[in-house]
Protein backbone atom coordinates (compact mmCIF):
# COMPACT_ATOMS: atom_id res chain seq x y z
CA UNK A 1 0.00 0.00 0.00
CA UNK A 2 1.77 3.51 -1.21
CA UNK A 3 1.95 6.25 1.44
CA UNK A 4 -0.10 8.35 -1.07
CA UNK A 5 -3.70 5.84 -0.56
CA UNK A 6 -2.73 5.50 3.53
CA UNK A 7 -3.07 9.51 3.52
CA UNK A 8 -6.57 10.79 5.25
CA UNK A 9 -8.94 12.68 2.33
CA UNK A 10 -12.67 14.21 2.18
CA UNK A 11 -15.30 13.42 -0.39
CA UNK A 12 -17.35 16.35 -0.71
CA UNK A 13 -20.82 16.04 -2.21
CA UNK A 14 -22.65 18.06 -4.10
CA UNK A 15 -26.13 19.02 -5.29
CA UNK A 16 -26.35 18.50 -8.97
CA UNK A 17 -29.22 21.14 -9.50
CA UNK A 18 -27.58 23.61 -7.80
CA UNK A 19 -23.27 22.68 -7.37
CA UNK A 20 -23.89 23.33 -3.87
CA UNK A 21 -21.69 21.22 -1.49
CA UNK A 22 -24.17 19.96 0.60
CA UNK A 23 -22.01 17.89 2.89
CA UNK A 24 -18.22 16.45 3.38
CA UNK A 25 -17.66 12.88 4.38
CA UNK A 26 -14.39 11.15 5.14
CA UNK A 27 -13.01 8.78 2.57
CA UNK A 28 -12.04 5.38 3.42
CA UNK A 29 -8.73 3.93 2.79
CA UNK A 30 -7.18 0.21 2.98
CA UNK A 31 -6.53 -0.04 6.46
CA UNK A 32 -10.59 1.00 6.95
CA UNK A 33 -11.14 -1.60 4.59
CA UNK A 34 -9.26 -3.82 6.77
CA UNK A 35 -10.87 -3.45 9.79
CA UNK A 36 -13.98 -3.66 8.48
CA UNK A 37 -13.44 -6.88 7.18
CA UNK A 38 -12.12 -8.28 10.72
CA UNK A 39 -15.22 -6.38 12.30
CA UNK A 40 -17.86 -7.74 9.78
CA UNK A 41 -16.33 -11.83 9.71
CA UNK A 42 -16.65 -11.50 13.41
CA UNK A 43 -20.42 -10.35 13.21
CA UNK A 44 -21.25 -12.91 10.37
CA UNK A 45 -20.89 -15.60 12.73
CA UNK A 46 -22.95 -14.41 14.88
CA UNK A 47 -25.38 -13.71 12.45
CA UNK A 48 -25.44 -16.48 10.91
CA UNK A 49 -26.04 -18.70 14.33
CA UNK A 50 -29.32 -17.24 14.49
CA UNK A 51 -32.40 -19.27 14.14
CA UNK A 52 -33.50 -18.38 10.61
CA UNK A 53 -36.38 -17.03 12.11
CA UNK A 54 -35.17 -14.16 14.00
CA UNK A 55 -32.78 -13.54 10.77
CA UNK A 56 -36.18 -13.07 8.95
CA UNK A 57 -37.38 -11.13 11.46
CA UNK A 58 -34.83 -8.98 12.32
CA UNK A 59 -34.83 -8.02 8.72
CA UNK A 60 -38.48 -7.02 8.38
CA UNK A 61 -38.03 -5.17 11.02
CA UNK A 62 -35.39 -3.26 9.08
CA UNK A 63 -37.75 -2.83 6.04
CA UNK A 64 -40.36 -1.28 8.97
CA UNK A 65 -37.84 1.47 10.33
CA UNK A 66 -36.89 2.20 6.01
CA UNK A 67 -40.66 2.79 5.50
CA UNK A 68 -40.68 4.88 8.50
CA UNK A 69 -37.95 7.05 7.38
CA UNK A 70 -38.71 7.03 3.37
CA UNK A 71 -39.62 10.60 2.91
CA UNK A 72 -36.23 11.76 4.49
CA UNK A 73 -34.33 9.05 2.60
CA UNK A 74 -36.07 10.13 -0.03
CA UNK A 75 -35.15 13.82 0.41
CA UNK A 76 -31.14 13.51 0.80
CA UNK A 77 -31.40 11.47 -2.92
CA UNK A 78 -33.26 14.75 -4.04
CA UNK A 79 -30.24 16.72 -3.24
CA UNK A 80 -27.15 14.60 -3.12
CA UNK A 81 -28.00 12.47 -6.97
CA UNK A 82 -30.46 15.41 -8.51
CA UNK A 83 -33.36 12.55 -8.69
CA UNK A 84 -37.23 13.59 -9.44
CA UNK A 85 -38.61 13.42 -5.67
CA UNK A 86 -41.26 10.91 -7.21
CA UNK A 87 -38.36 8.41 -8.18
CA UNK A 88 -36.60 8.99 -5.19
CA UNK A 89 -39.63 8.18 -2.62
CA UNK A 90 -39.76 4.85 -5.03
CA UNK A 91 -36.73 4.11 -4.42
CA UNK A 92 -36.94 4.05 -0.83
CA UNK A 93 -39.97 2.14 -1.13
CA UNK A 94 -37.67 -0.40 -2.87
CA UNK A 95 -35.29 -1.13 -0.53
CA UNK A 96 -38.01 -1.58 1.67
CA UNK A 97 -39.87 -3.63 -0.60
CA UNK A 98 -36.50 -5.44 -0.92
CA UNK A 99 -35.78 -6.41 2.15
CA UNK A 100 -39.13 -7.59 3.12
CA UNK A 101 -39.07 -10.13 -0.27
CA UNK A 102 -35.60 -11.22 1.05
CA UNK A 103 -36.80 -11.54 4.93
CA UNK A 104 -39.57 -14.24 3.12
CA UNK A 105 -36.21 -16.07 1.61
CA UNK A 106 -35.06 -16.82 5.14
CA UNK A 107 -36.79 -19.76 6.31
CA UNK A 108 -37.06 -21.38 2.29
CA UNK A 109 -33.44 -21.46 1.89
CA UNK A 110 -32.88 -25.08 1.76
CA UNK A 111 -31.01 -27.85 0.19
CA UNK A 112 -32.08 -30.96 -1.52
CA UNK A 113 -32.23 -34.97 -0.88
CA UNK A 114 -30.80 -36.63 -3.52
CA UNK A 115 -31.45 -39.98 -4.01
CA UNK A 116 -28.49 -42.55 -3.54
CA UNK A 117 -27.57 -45.90 -3.09
CA UNK A 118 -26.35 -47.32 0.74
CA UNK A 119 -27.28 -43.92 2.49
CA UNK A 120 -28.96 -40.48 2.11
CA UNK A 121 -27.77 -37.24 0.41
CA UNK A 122 -28.38 -34.42 1.12
CA UNK A 123 -27.22 -30.57 0.47
CA UNK A 124 -26.66 -27.68 2.10
CA UNK A 125 -26.57 -24.08 1.54
CA UNK A 126 -23.87 -22.29 3.71
CA UNK A 127 -23.40 -18.25 3.99
CA UNK A 128 -19.83 -16.80 1.92
CA UNK A 129 -19.05 -15.21 4.92
CA UNK A 130 -18.76 -11.24 4.07
CA UNK A 131 -19.73 -10.33 0.78
CA UNK A 132 -18.55 -6.57 -0.48
CA UNK A 133 -20.91 -4.25 -2.61
CA UNK A 134 -19.60 -1.76 -4.50
CA UNK A 135 -22.89 0.69 -5.50
CA UNK A 136 -23.13 3.06 -8.60
CA UNK A 137 -24.50 6.28 -8.50
CA UNK A 138 -27.24 6.33 -10.57
CA UNK A 139 -30.03 4.88 -8.18
CA UNK A 140 -28.17 4.91 -4.87
CA UNK A 141 -30.31 3.24 -2.54
CA UNK A 142 -32.01 0.60 -4.79
CA UNK A 143 -29.13 -1.19 -6.64
CA UNK A 144 -27.04 -1.24 -3.22
CA UNK A 145 -30.07 -3.00 -1.83
CA UNK A 146 -30.26 -5.67 -4.58
CA UNK A 147 -26.92 -6.79 -3.07
CA UNK A 148 -27.51 -6.53 0.72
CA UNK A 149 -30.55 -7.42 1.21
CA UNK A 150 -30.06 -11.09 0.16
CA UNK A 151 -26.66 -11.48 1.04
CA UNK A 152 -27.93 -10.74 4.81
CA UNK A 153 -30.72 -12.81 3.99
CA UNK A 154 -29.08 -15.74 3.83
CA UNK A 155 -26.42 -15.35 6.44
CA UNK A 156 -23.93 -12.93 5.53
CA UNK A 157 -21.79 -10.10 6.64
CA UNK A 158 -21.75 -7.27 3.90
CA UNK A 159 -19.31 -4.37 3.37
CA UNK A 160 -21.03 -1.37 1.12
CA UNK A 161 -18.83 0.90 -0.64
CA UNK A 162 -21.27 3.78 -2.28
CA UNK A 163 -20.38 6.22 -5.30
CA UNK A 164 -18.15 8.60 -4.00
CA UNK A 165 -21.24 11.13 -5.28
CA UNK A 166 -24.08 9.36 -3.63
CA UNK A 167 -22.72 8.26 -0.26
CA UNK A 168 -25.23 9.93 2.12
CA UNK A 169 -28.29 7.46 1.76
CA UNK A 170 -26.45 4.45 2.25
CA UNK A 171 -24.87 6.23 5.71
CA UNK A 172 -28.27 6.77 6.40
CA UNK A 173 -29.20 2.98 5.95
CA UNK A 174 -26.67 1.56 8.11
CA UNK A 175 -27.97 3.78 10.57
CA UNK A 176 -31.20 2.56 10.47
CA UNK A 177 -30.06 -0.98 10.69
CA UNK A 178 -28.59 -0.62 13.88
CA UNK A 179 -31.99 1.10 14.80
CA UNK A 180 -34.04 -2.03 13.52
CA UNK A 181 -31.54 -4.43 15.68
CA UNK A 182 -28.99 -5.80 13.43
CA UNK A 183 -25.93 -6.45 15.18
CA UNK A 184 -23.13 -4.03 15.19
CA UNK A 185 -21.01 -4.38 12.23
CA UNK A 186 -23.00 -6.91 9.94
CA UNK A 187 -24.16 -4.19 7.42
CA UNK A 188 -21.42 -1.09 7.14
CA UNK A 189 -20.69 1.16 5.28
CA UNK A 190 -17.24 2.78 3.55
CA UNK A 191 -17.24 6.07 1.86
CA UNK A 192 -14.35 6.53 -0.75
CA UNK A 193 -12.69 6.34 -3.70
CA UNK A 194 -12.59 3.40 -6.28
CA UNK A 195 -9.05 3.14 -6.88
CA UNK A 196 -8.60 3.69 -3.37
CA UNK A 197 -11.45 1.86 -1.01
CA UNK A 198 -12.93 -0.14 -3.85
CA UNK A 199 -9.93 -1.79 -4.77
CA UNK A 200 -8.80 -2.40 -1.27
CA UNK A 201 -12.14 -4.09 -0.84
CA UNK A 202 -12.02 -6.02 -4.12
CA UNK A 203 -7.98 -7.00 -2.98
CA UNK A 204 -9.34 -8.44 0.63
CA UNK A 205 -8.60 -11.73 0.97
CA UNK A 206 -11.38 -12.22 3.39
CA UNK A 207 -14.13 -11.08 1.23
CA UNK A 208 -15.77 -13.39 -0.33
CA UNK A 209 -17.50 -12.49 -3.09
CA UNK A 210 -17.90 -8.60 -4.60
CA UNK A 211 -21.21 -7.71 -6.11
CA UNK A 212 -20.80 -4.81 -8.73
CA UNK A 213 -23.11 -2.08 -10.64
CA UNK A 214 -21.16 0.49 -13.11
CA UNK A 215 -19.06 0.69 -16.23
CA UNK A 216 -17.85 -2.17 -18.34
CA UNK A 217 -14.65 -0.57 -18.45
CA UNK A 218 -14.47 -1.37 -14.56
CA UNK A 219 -16.42 -4.54 -14.45
CA UNK A 220 -13.49 -6.18 -16.40
CA UNK A 221 -10.96 -4.78 -13.91
CA UNK A 222 -12.86 -5.41 -10.76
CA UNK A 223 -13.39 -9.67 -12.26
CA UNK A 224 -9.30 -9.91 -13.35
CA UNK A 225 -8.44 -8.62 -9.57
CA UNK A 226 -11.11 -11.03 -8.25
CA UNK A 227 -9.99 -13.66 -10.61
CA UNK A 228 -6.49 -14.01 -8.83
CA UNK A 229 -7.66 -15.01 -5.52
CA UNK A 230 -10.98 -17.51 -6.79
CA UNK A 231 -13.42 -14.47 -5.72
CA UNK A 232 -16.85 -15.03 -6.60
CA UNK A 233 -18.50 -11.71 -8.38
CA UNK A 234 -21.60 -10.50 -10.14
CA UNK A 235 -21.10 -7.81 -12.32
CA UNK A 236 -23.89 -5.54 -13.51
CA UNK A 237 -22.58 -3.37 -16.26
CA UNK A 238 -23.52 -0.94 -19.47
CA UNK A 239 -26.07 -1.25 -21.75
CA UNK A 240 -27.43 0.02 -25.31
CA UNK A 241 -30.51 -1.17 -25.48
CA UNK A 242 -32.89 -1.15 -28.32
CA UNK A 243 -36.63 0.32 -28.37
CA UNK A 244 -37.80 -2.11 -31.54
CA UNK A 245 -41.13 -0.45 -32.82
CA UNK A 246 -42.80 -2.72 -35.76
CA UNK A 247 -45.49 -1.56 -38.07
CA UNK A 248 -48.15 -3.02 -36.92
CA UNK A 249 -48.10 -1.75 -33.23
CA UNK A 250 -49.89 0.65 -31.36
CA UNK A 251 -47.93 4.07 -32.87
CA UNK A 252 -49.41 6.17 -30.84
CA UNK A 253 -49.01 4.27 -27.44
CA UNK A 254 -45.23 3.06 -28.56
CA UNK A 255 -44.23 7.08 -29.11
CA UNK A 256 -46.02 8.38 -26.32
CA UNK A 257 -43.62 5.67 -23.70
CA UNK A 258 -40.55 6.01 -25.55
CA UNK A 259 -39.26 9.38 -24.22
CA UNK A 260 -39.42 8.20 -20.47
CA UNK A 261 -38.06 4.85 -21.72
CA UNK A 262 -34.58 7.22 -21.63
CA UNK A 263 -35.29 9.90 -20.33
CA UNK A 264 -35.93 8.14 -16.91
CA UNK A 265 -33.42 9.35 -14.20
CA UNK A 266 -31.71 11.80 -16.82
CA UNK A 267 -30.80 8.95 -18.92
CA UNK A 268 -28.66 7.59 -16.27
CA UNK A 269 -29.59 4.13 -16.46
CA UNK A 270 -28.19 1.11 -17.59
CA UNK A 271 -31.75 -0.39 -19.40
CA UNK A 272 -32.30 2.88 -20.97
CA UNK A 273 -33.72 2.25 -24.33
CA UNK A 274 -31.41 4.46 -26.26
CA UNK A 275 -31.24 3.05 -29.46
CA UNK A 276 -35.18 3.21 -31.05
CA UNK A 277 -35.55 1.05 -34.24
CA UNK A 278 -38.60 1.89 -36.11
CA UNK A 279 -39.83 -0.05 -38.95
CA UNK A 280 -39.56 2.43 -42.15
CA UNK A 281 -43.04 2.30 -42.94
CA UNK A 282 -43.98 4.07 -39.94
CA UNK A 283 -40.82 5.71 -39.28
CA UNK A 284 -42.16 8.79 -40.05
CA UNK A 285 -45.19 8.85 -38.41
CA UNK A 286 -43.84 7.68 -35.56
CA UNK A 287 -41.20 10.43 -35.15
CA UNK A 288 -44.10 13.23 -35.44
CA UNK A 289 -46.02 11.77 -32.54
CA UNK A 290 -42.45 11.81 -30.24
CA UNK A 291 -41.92 15.14 -31.23
CA UNK A 292 -44.51 16.81 -29.03
CA UNK A 293 -43.76 14.11 -26.66
CA UNK A 294 -40.52 14.70 -26.03
CA UNK A 295 -40.77 18.55 -25.84
CA UNK A 296 -43.22 18.27 -23.16
CA UNK A 297 -40.55 16.99 -20.46
CA UNK A 298 -40.52 18.99 -17.69
CA UNK A 299 -37.08 19.39 -17.23
CA UNK A 300 -36.09 21.43 -13.66
CA UNK A 301 -36.00 21.08 -9.94
CA UNK A 302 -35.70 17.93 -8.99
CA UNK A 303 -37.61 18.56 -5.53
CA UNK A 304 -41.03 20.06 -7.46
CA UNK A 305 -43.55 17.47 -8.02
CA UNK A 306 -44.14 18.51 -11.49
CA UNK A 307 -40.89 17.57 -12.77
CA UNK A 308 -39.81 14.51 -15.10
CA UNK A 309 -36.48 15.30 -15.72
CA UNK A 310 -33.87 16.41 -12.95
CA UNK A 311 -29.77 17.15 -13.80
CA UNK A 312 -27.24 14.60 -14.50
CA UNK A 313 -25.11 13.75 -11.31
CA UNK A 314 -21.56 16.07 -12.10
CA UNK A 315 -19.76 18.22 -14.73
CA UNK A 316 -18.17 15.59 -15.54
CA UNK A 317 -20.99 13.91 -16.81
CA UNK A 318 -22.57 16.96 -18.41
CA UNK A 319 -19.42 17.03 -20.39
CA UNK A 320 -19.38 13.80 -21.43
CA UNK A 321 -23.00 13.93 -22.75
CA UNK A 322 -22.06 16.63 -24.53
CA UNK A 323 -19.30 14.98 -26.30
CA UNK A 324 -22.14 12.50 -28.16
CA UNK A 325 -24.29 15.57 -29.68
CA UNK A 326 -22.88 18.30 -32.71
CA UNK A 327 -25.26 21.43 -31.50
CA UNK A 328 -26.37 21.01 -35.51
CA UNK A 329 -27.23 17.26 -35.65
CA UNK A 330 -30.73 17.24 -36.99
CA UNK A 331 -33.15 15.77 -34.25
CA UNK A 332 -35.51 16.11 -31.71
CA UNK A 333 -34.82 18.62 -28.77
CA UNK A 334 -36.74 19.44 -25.84
CA UNK A 335 -36.17 22.40 -23.00
CA UNK A 336 -33.58 22.19 -20.22
CA UNK A 337 -32.83 25.09 -17.28
CA UNK A 338 -30.03 27.69 -17.87
CA UNK A 339 -27.52 28.84 -15.22
CA UNK A 340 -26.13 26.52 -12.18
CA UNK A 341 -26.84 23.05 -12.40
CA UNK A 342 -25.79 20.09 -14.66
CA UNK A 343 -28.42 20.22 -17.13
CA UNK A 344 -28.93 18.73 -20.71
CA UNK A 345 -31.83 18.81 -22.51
CA UNK A 346 -33.75 15.60 -23.54
CA UNK A 347 -32.61 14.80 -27.31
CA UNK A 348 -33.39 12.59 -29.81
CA UNK A 349 -31.07 12.62 -33.16
CA UNK A 350 -31.95 11.40 -36.98
CA UNK A 351 -30.24 10.34 -39.78
CA UNK A 352 -27.77 8.94 -37.50
CA UNK A 353 -25.45 5.66 -38.89
CA UNK A 354 -26.27 2.43 -36.68
CA UNK A 355 -22.23 2.31 -36.18
CA UNK A 356 -21.85 5.96 -35.26
CA UNK A 357 -20.54 6.78 -31.50
CA UNK A 358 -23.10 7.96 -30.33
CA UNK A 359 -25.53 4.80 -31.25
CA UNK A 360 -22.94 2.44 -30.20
CA UNK A 361 -21.47 3.64 -27.17
CA UNK A 362 -23.96 4.03 -23.91
CA UNK A 363 -24.22 7.84 -23.59
CA UNK A 364 -25.58 7.56 -19.95
CA UNK A 365 -27.82 10.65 -20.52
CA UNK A 366 -30.96 12.17 -22.15
CA UNK A 367 -29.96 11.17 -25.27
CA UNK A 368 -31.21 8.65 -28.09
CA UNK A 369 -31.15 7.71 -31.59
CA UNK A 370 -34.16 6.81 -33.96
CA UNK A 371 -32.83 4.15 -36.68
CA UNK A 372 -35.31 2.63 -39.39
CA UNK A 373 -35.08 -1.09 -40.28
CA UNK A 374 -36.78 -2.70 -43.37
CA UNK A 375 -38.38 -6.17 -41.67
CA UNK A 376 -37.91 -8.45 -38.53
CA UNK A 377 -34.64 -9.87 -40.26
CA UNK A 378 -33.21 -6.62 -40.22
CA UNK A 379 -34.59 -5.29 -36.92
CA UNK A 380 -32.77 -8.21 -34.67
CA UNK A 381 -29.63 -7.61 -36.71
CA UNK A 382 -29.91 -4.22 -35.50
CA UNK A 383 -30.55 -4.71 -32.15
CA UNK A 384 -27.83 -7.60 -31.71
CA UNK A 385 -25.59 -5.24 -33.09
CA UNK A 386 -23.72 -4.24 -29.94
CA UNK A 387 -21.40 -5.37 -27.12
CA UNK A 388 -24.20 -4.77 -24.87
CA UNK A 389 -27.32 -7.35 -23.80
CA UNK A 390 -28.76 -6.10 -20.55
CA UNK A 391 -32.64 -5.09 -21.95
CA UNK A 392 -34.84 -3.88 -24.58
CA UNK A 393 -38.17 -3.40 -25.85
CA UNK A 394 -40.59 -4.83 -28.43
CA UNK A 395 -43.44 -3.35 -29.60
CA UNK A 396 -46.32 -5.35 -31.81
CA UNK A 397 -49.84 -6.76 -32.02
CA UNK A 398 -48.80 -10.19 -33.49
CA UNK A 399 -47.80 -12.40 -30.78
CA UNK A 400 -45.71 -14.86 -32.67
CA UNK A 401 -43.92 -11.92 -33.61
CA UNK A 402 -43.43 -10.53 -30.01
CA UNK A 403 -41.86 -14.26 -28.92
CA UNK A 404 -39.70 -14.82 -32.32
CA UNK A 405 -37.69 -11.67 -31.49
CA UNK A 406 -38.00 -11.94 -27.82
CA UNK A 407 -36.11 -15.27 -28.45
CA UNK A 408 -33.72 -13.65 -30.83
CA UNK A 409 -32.52 -10.27 -29.73
CA UNK A 410 -29.38 -11.23 -27.21
CA UNK A 411 -30.79 -9.54 -23.87
CA UNK A 412 -31.31 -10.77 -20.37
CA UNK A 413 -34.37 -8.47 -20.15
CA UNK A 414 -37.08 -7.84 -22.56
CA UNK A 415 -40.41 -6.37 -22.36
CA UNK A 416 -43.38 -6.38 -24.97
CA UNK A 417 -45.42 -3.61 -25.25
CA UNK A 418 -43.78 -1.48 -22.10
CA UNK A 419 -40.45 -0.77 -20.58
CA UNK A 420 -40.17 -2.49 -17.99
CA UNK A 421 -37.08 -3.83 -16.85
CA UNK A 422 -36.44 -4.01 -13.10
CA UNK A 423 -39.07 -6.00 -10.36
CA UNK A 424 -37.19 -7.31 -7.22
CA UNK A 425 -38.98 -10.53 -7.46
CA UNK A 426 -37.63 -11.57 -11.15
CA UNK A 427 -34.37 -12.20 -12.14
CA UNK A 428 -32.11 -8.70 -13.13
CA UNK A 429 -28.71 -9.55 -15.19
CA UNK A 430 -27.41 -9.30 -18.57
CA UNK A 431 -25.50 -10.51 -21.83
CA UNK A 432 -22.28 -9.93 -22.96
CA UNK A 433 -20.74 -7.08 -22.03
CA UNK A 434 -23.68 -5.67 -19.77
CA UNK A 435 -22.60 -8.64 -17.08
CA UNK A 436 -22.09 -11.60 -15.66
CA UNK A 437 -24.82 -13.47 -12.62
CA UNK A 438 -28.35 -12.24 -11.85
CA UNK A 439 -29.46 -10.50 -9.33
CA UNK A 440 -33.00 -10.10 -7.66
CA UNK A 441 -35.68 -12.98 -8.62
CA UNK A 442 -36.51 -15.99 -6.29
CA UNK A 443 -32.83 -17.11 -6.19
CA UNK A 444 -31.12 -14.05 -5.27
CA UNK A 445 -30.60 -15.50 -1.88
CA UNK A 446 -28.62 -18.72 -3.43
CA UNK A 447 -26.49 -16.52 -5.26
CA UNK A 448 -24.92 -15.65 -2.04
CA UNK A 449 -24.45 -18.96 -0.47
CA UNK A 450 -22.17 -22.36 -1.13
CA UNK A 451 -23.63 -25.68 -1.70
CA UNK A 452 -22.29 -28.33 0.27
CA UNK A 453 -22.89 -31.93 -0.41
CA UNK A 454 -23.43 -34.32 2.46
CA UNK A 455 -23.71 -38.40 1.94
CA UNK A 456 -24.81 -40.38 5.77
CA UNK A 457 -23.96 -44.17 4.64
CA UNK A 458 -26.93 -46.37 5.77
CA UNK A 459 -24.81 -49.42 5.82
CA UNK A 460 -22.79 -50.79 8.31
CA UNK A 461 -19.15 -50.83 8.55
CA UNK A 462 -17.68 -53.48 6.49
CA UNK A 463 -16.60 -56.32 8.75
Amino acid sequence: MSQQQEQEYELDILDPATEQVIATVPGAVAQDVDTAVRRAAQAQQRWAALAPGERARLLRRFAVVVDEHREELAQSEVREAGHTVGNARWEAGNVRDLLDYAAGGVERLTGRQIPVPGGLDVTLLEPLGVVGVIAPWNFPMPIAAWGTAPALAAGNAVILKPAETTPLTALRLAELALVAGLPEHLFQVLPGRGDIAGEALVNHPGVAKIVFTGSTRVGRRIMALCADRMKRVTLELGGKSPNLVFADADIEAAAAAAPMSFLDNSGQDCCARTRILVQRSVHDRFLELLAPAIESVTVGDPADEKTDMGPLISKAQLERVRSYVDADAPGIRGKAPEGPGFWFPPTVLTGVDPHARVAAEEVFGPVAVVIPFDDEADAVRLANDTEYGLSGSIWTRDVGRALRVSQAVKAGNLSVNSHSSVRYWTPFGGFKQSGIGRELGPDALTAFTETKNVFISTEGPAQ
